[in-house]
């Protein structure tokens, strides 16, 4: 049966640009090739590619189902077509044939349909599965995983949005050593690659990987100038990277506003996606630290607006989105930087989901320490766990699984007692005792405690029961005491050694800022 576009989808109009068309050619657009995953039933894919104007392009997909016919009237150079949905499996093979063009037909075989999972950031994400702890055992199972997928755009920046990829890395690919192995900050990333593997050994059907980042970027240039604009961003006054943090130069990518949304994500938009996983931030720890509370759940909210418009409605409006926060950098450091990123990354509320960030999910890295790391220890080599972490989130939050705990202990009361506070957990915790990992600050102001000339008074911890620690006043009287934190250092503690977990030890407590006088 033949079927025709939709009327009704309306696509990015950027797409029709003429830049990316040329002459007469049938093709499929960048990012379509042999070995891809398509998003899977109940949502429908999309392709897209270009043509010869006035000419009919009809896509043809076969395999395990009955073949079916779809059409599409090239316009601009631009043919697209909405495919049915198709249950997850293959393989398929799908071809674009039109009369009179050249060649007269294009194919793409072993076509799978499963769940396609962006992953973004910068060199934290890039960091190849090469570069990690294990690497050996995890590049020599790859090929156990041929349902694993993966693709990788090139990185590119641009002033304008363009309409589709100017380069690719990497071309969707069956996982072997030498594709997941490349160079240093190359292809492919470990976060990215581990979290599908350990997806699909849950799931059992196809997922597919796009990776799509670069190392020393913040925030504003993977964001379109609509959420900037919100968050009162200013315009990026020159490409140098004055606000990378000192001796991280080297890792620095593209600085300006939206150029690595123009290039990296903008023509990603058509692809039908189920979520994305995200690691990113170091850079803003010295670039409009202030903003981020803003920067960042805005560009998720403009990121899921984009891609549901992109798709004709297929990806989600608030498709599920995970990040990593941040993990460390400088054990003696006392700049607020990291702390402050990891904060704002939950929008200040110190974990996730929550009202400002629905259908999020947060792999708390700030007990991953790697101060031996060849890369520097901001590149810590602990991925694996990072990506089980939020593999976790992603089957609980994105995927609905009942019993799978994905969030560490988060206090839900603060009691004020004559000589210490009780924290009470919202869960069952394992803790131990801790001289230092909470603060106080002591103030006979009835102002906030959030201006760094505050005096903040380190403090002991013991644990007192099953979701609940007793935290010293130490020298500051019952009536003084104004706010309470934890964990709020760059490098809090050593490795798997914070002193607050979930009971089976497994999530730790995140990093939490609460006033006590309100």
């Amino acid at each position: 049966m033949m079927r025709s576009w939709p009327a009704c989808v309306l696509f990015i109009s950027s797409l029709l640009t003429a830049t990316f068309v040329s002459g007469d050619d049938l093709r499929f657009a960048s990012y379509y090739g042999d070995h891809m995953v398509l998003q899977k039933a109940p949502e429908r894919a999309v392709l897209w590619g270009y043509g010869t104007d006035n000419t009919t392009v009809v896509v043809t997909l076969s395999g395990l189902s009955a073949r079916r016919n779809y059409s599409s009237y090239v316009s601009g150079g631009i043919w697209r077509v909405m495919l049915d949905p198709v249950k997850a499996g293959g393989p398929y093979k799908v071809t674009a044939a039109q009369k009179g063009g050249s060649p007269p037909e294009v194919t793409l075989t072993d076509v799978l349909f499963g769940d396609v999972w962006l992953c973004g950031g910068q060199s934290n994400m890039a960091f190849t599965v090469s570069q990690m702890y294990n690497s050996s055992a995890e590049l020599a199972m790859a090929h156990k995983f041929p349902n694993v997928r993966i693709f990788q755009a090139a990185r590119e920046s641009s002033t304008v949005e363009l309409p589709d990829l100017s380069r690719v890395e990497v071309h969707w690919s069956v996982p072997a050593a030498d594709v997941l192995g490349g160079g240093d900050f190359t292809h492919f990333s470990a976060v990215c690659w581990v979290f599908g593997r350990q997806l699909y050994q849950t799931l059992q059907y196809p997922i597919g990987l796009v990776e799509s980042c670069w190392g020393g970027t913040p925030v504003e240039a993977w964001s379109s100038s609509r959420p900037l604009r919100r968050c009162g961003v200013p315009q990026a006054e020159s490409s140098h990277n004055y606000f990378m943090p000192y001796g991280l130069e080297v890792f620095a990518g593209p600085m300006q506003n939206s150029v690595l949304w123009n290039a990296m994500i903008h023509p990603l938009l058509n692809m039908t996606i189920t979520g994305a996983i995200w690691y990113q931030g170091e850079a803003n720890s010295n670039h409009n630290r202030h903003l981020y509370n803003c920067t960042f759940p805005s560009m998720i909210d403009d990121w899921r607006m984009a891609f549901h418009q992109g798709s004709g409605g297929q990806t989600a409006p608030d498709f599920p989105f995970g990040f990593v926060q941040l993990s460390t950098w400088q054990k003696s450091s006392v700049d607020d930087g990291f702390p402050e990123i990891r904060w704002h990354q939950t929008a200040d509320v110190g974990y996730t989901p929550n009202d400002r960030l629905h259908r999020t999910f947060m792999a708390v890295a700030m007990d991953l320490p790697d101060g031996h790391s060849p890369w520097g220890s901001i590149h810590p080599r602990f991925k694996e766990e990072v990506a089980f972490r939020l593999s976790l989130g992603a089957r609980a939050v994105a995927y609905g699984e009942k019993g799978v705990a994905h969030q560490g202990p988060f206090p839900s009361a603060v009691d004020v007692k004559d000589t210490y506070l009780t924290v009470t957990y919202n869960q069952n915790i394992s803790a131990k005792f801790s001289k230092d990992i909470f603060e106080i600050c002591c103030s006979k102001e009835q102002t906030p405690c959030d201006s760094p000339d505050k005096f903040w008074l380190v403090v002991p911890m013991v644990p007192q029961g099953p979701t609940t620690v007793a935290v010293s006043l130490g020298s500051c009287e019952r009536n003084h005491v104004a706010s309470l934190r934890y964990a709020w250092r760059d490098w809090p503690c050593d490795f798997k050694a914070c002193p607050i977990y979930s009971s089976d030890g497994l999530l730790p407590a995140p990093a939490f800022f609460r006033h006590l006088r309100l």
